[in-house]
């Protein structure tokens, strides 16, 4: 490492200076000798970039009462960009990729009167005062009627029509603080559609939306089906400006900015536009509308996530796997930049360039995120449960229970989207990309063409034939598409088709996916049987209690004679999954990813099992485990897991549900069947060491059946093992050898409460599923586990 002692010098000085000037003087700043600053100051949306300062210039941050917020010093560039800010005043370089303030932090306020002043010169310099924009503080019009956007016809397969360059679809479109989003605009294959208008939907996200040679999915097979499309980077990523910031207030008012730039467009249909994508263009979809774009026609999201904070910390607990990795690499890219940006640099994209001026403000946000170990108070600006109900258009969301990326939680704010607008969710097994399969893709295009096109959906021949063989190329298996369900229905008939759609239930739930053709697709995200439902969970749920008891089985009444059984810590199980090396190949048939689920090792954990089911259970819903915890420390994280064991020997995975014991359920945000806890760092208690105490543990949501004859298994151990992608940074509370004593029975009747239909609501076929063909749920042979008593 070379080190610059000069450089080192000039920073040293200037933060001790900048101290001093904050200790020496009062948070009222009036009066003081001032002079007006060189730099240039941008407010945006709860955030300040200032450019044009000095290379190391202090610039601190003063709001409209006087009161100083936080001094950056600005990177070599001469840039900053003030977004986090702590409690208590702090001096921060940036450029350097550190974290931004962390603990008790808030993101920056709206507001009026803030003013940027280097308190190291005398005079002081000091830029004029100016307001910070909220997500909801909306342009002029005039923003959105005055940009133009060109698009590039675009083959059904093939890429850029004969004749064309993909040039004629880039773009980049300003939003309200001037910063510039890259954007690609395809048009469908004029030689199947026409001249157009088209209608019209948008994918964004920070992946590779706007990379003129490679549409995203999305996009793709939109394109396919007789849409324009707009691809669009969101700012800090590709070759968009600005700072990346995910799930930000400035990324959600760039997308009403974006609905708003794009419907006013003449090849746009009906003026209006509507959204797509899955994964990060799925969540992206759900920010935007809840900011209520006027011109935003409906959303089509899949494999979405809940809350960001609970994505990176479920149950309380560090998302060491999957959510780390993913913001490491979305850290990378935006400081880095992607290839496909710098192959455009290189090829004389001016505008691409100049947006990377502000990749060094870039943030470590993996550190930043990690040590959020309580849920911050700024945390519902990006929590989908609180926004979701804002939504006032349609929705069409797709979700499965054990998606291995995003997880399962999207299910518990099915019934928060209580806005205007008709929603229908389509839920099943399954893994993330199975958004993408043809019974989806097949209820994706209705809801786009009723929706956005507002036409009759009559989906291409050619389409049909070309299709099959391209999911075939990424599921493993040729997936068709459903028949038209419209095909008795005319042109003119559209408001018809509309109303028989809108007649439906909500939500449909498929069961049993990987079994639906086990003949031509086994493993393949095919369902074998649905149900329809008003809302999810089911309104005719029931709470069926399960008690533990000795002996390791569970029981349908709470045992008399009190007892407990414990097992210890598993110091190495948390940063272990089931995933093989091919992990994030989960678009394949589940017999090429020869999963590793693994048997809790014995003493790691404890094991209760039902007798032989009698009849039918369909499991419909969230539940929770209510565990009388006895702890050897007061460190404890629990995971539940629930499985199925069938007559025949195997045992299969249905869900978990993880807690670090000490925060508690929000009792107003709860019910009967589904917790909700506080993460408040206020709300967390540490487990009181060898003292009885009621730990209640939420279930993840999940639609399984449980045939008569199979017994359904729950396991208590260390979180770890019985994911493929999300691991566990447990802490350590005190060695491999802490016990944890579970109560059973008398005064310390732990149980579980899991959400079952009322029997012969739906009908299961009688026939079991091959073992290892459920999409989502690996299949072993059953291995008991005897249970240690205390």
């Amino acid at each position: 490492m070379k080190l610059d002692l000069n450089r080192t010098g000039r920073v040293l000085g200037t933060i001790l200076l900048v101290y001093f000037a904050a200790a020496c003087g009062s948070d009222d700043s009036s009066g003081e000798n001032t002079v007006e600053a060189a730099f240039v100051v941008t407010p945006g949306v709860r955030l300040v970039t200032v450019t044009g300062a000095q290379a190391k210039q202090p610039l601190t941050l003063v709001d409209g009462s006087g009161r100083r917020l936080i001094t950056l010093i600005a990177d070599d560039d001469g840039n900053a960009v003030f977004s986090p800010i702590s409690e208590e005043h702090i001096v921060l370089e940036t450029g350097t990729g550190a974290a931004p303030p962390t603990g008790r932090g808030f993101t920056l306020p709206a507001g009026d009167g803030y003013v940027i002043r280097d308190e190291s010169t005398d005079p002081i310099e000091a830029s004029e005062p100016f307001r910070v924009l909220g997500r909801d503080d909306l342009p002029d019009e005039a923003l959105y009627e005055g940009q133009v956007l060109n698009g590039v016809p675009w083959q059904i397969i093939g890429g850029v029509l004969d004749g064309h360059s993909v040039e004629e679809g880039v773009n980049y479109l300003e939003m309200r603080d001037g910063t510039l989003l890259s954007a690609m605009v395809r048009f469908p294959d004029p030689r199947f559609y026409g001249d157009g208008p088209y209608p019209t939907v948008i994918e964004l996200s920070g992946y590779d939306p706007s990379n003129p040679r490679s549409p995203e999915p999305g996009s793709l097979i939109a394109g396919a089906f007789g849409y324009a499309t707009v691809g669009v980077n969101l700012r800090g990523t590709g070759c968009s400006g600005g700072v990346f910031d995910v799930f930000s207030s400035a990324e959600q008012a760039d997308g009403y900015d974006l609905i708003e730039i794009v419907a006013r467009q003449p090849w746009v249909l009906h003026n209006h536009v509507g959204m797509v994508g899955l994964s990060y263009a799925g969540n992206t979809q759900l920010y935007v509308g809840s900011t209520q774009p006027p011109s935003l026609a409906g959303l089509a999201a899949m494999s979405v996530i809940e809350d960001s904070w609970q994505m990176a910390w479920p149950g309380g607990i560090y998302n060491a796997g999957f959510t780390k990795q993913w913001i490491e690499e979305r850290e990378r890219q935006s400081s880095g930049g992607q290839g496909w940006t710098r192959d455009r640099i290189e090829a004389g994209d001016t505008v691409c360039e100049a947006n990377q001026a502000l990749r060094a403000q870039s943030v470590g946000f993996e550190a930043f995120v990690r040590a959020l170990e309580s849920r911050p108070g700024d945390a519902d600006d990006r929590d989908l449960s609180k926004l979701v109900g804002s939504i006032n258009r349609p929705v069409f969301l797709t979700g499965a229970w054990q998606d291995e990326q995003t997880g399962p939680r999207f299910a518990t704010m099915i019934d928060q989207f209580s806005g205007p607008g008709k929603k229908r969710f389509v839920l099943a097994n399954g893994h993330h990309p199975d958004g993408y399969s043809g019974h989806n893709l097949s209820r994706w295009y209705e809801f786009l063409d009723l929706y956005v096109a507002k036409r009759v959906p009559r989906l291409l021949q050619l389409v049909r034939d070309v299709l099959p063989s391209e999911l075939e190329s990424n599921f493993g298996v040729p997936l068709d598409l459903d028949p038209d369900r419209f095909a008795d229905l005319d042109d003119s008939q559209y408001e018809e088709a509309l109303a028989r759609w809108e007649s439906e239930p909500a939500v449909t739930v498929d069961f049993e996916v990987g079994m639906g053709d086990p003949e031509n697709a086994l493993g393949a995200p095919v369902e074998r049987f649905s149900a329809q439902f008003d809302e999810f969970p089911p309104a005719d749920v029931e709470a069926w209690r399960l008690y533990l008891a000795g002996g390791g089985s569970l029981t349908d009444q709470a045992p008399a004679e009190e007892g407990a059984d414990r097992f210890t810590f598993d110091g190495d199980i948390g940063l272990v999954g089931y995933a093989n090396e091919g992990g994030f190949n989960f678009i394949r048939p589940t017999f090429e990813l020869n999963l590793d689920w693994q048997p809790t090792a014995d003493g790691k954990g404890l094991s209760y099992l039902t007798e032989p089911l009698a009849e039918d259970f369909v499991i419909a819903g969230s539940g929770h485990a209510d565990l009388w915890l006895r702890s050897e420390s007061s460190e404890a994280a629990l995971e539940i897991v629930l499985s199925e064991v069938t007559p025949d020997g195997d045992e299969v995975r249905i869900q978990n549900g993880v807690l670090r014991a000490g925060f508690p359920v929000d009792e107003e945000r709860s019910d009967d069947l589904t917790l909700q806890i506080l993460y408040d760092a206020d709300a967390f208690e540490p487990v009181p060491v060898d003292q009885w105490v009621l730990v209640r543990v939420p279930i993840f949501p999940v639609a399984h059946p449980l045939r008569s004859g199979s017994q359904l298994r729950v396991q208590i151990n260390t979180p770890g093992g019985d994911l493929p992608l999300w691991f566990f940074e447990n802490r350590d509370p005190g060695g491999d050898d802490i016990g944890y004593n579970i109560g059973h029975g008398g005064s310390v009747a732990s149980s579980i409460v899991l959400p079952v239909l009322p029997a012969g609501a739906i009908d299961v076929p009688v026939e079991r599923p091959i073992c290892g063909a459920l999409r989502g749920q690996p299949c072993r042979g059953y291995e008991p586990l005897d249970n240690a008593p205390s």
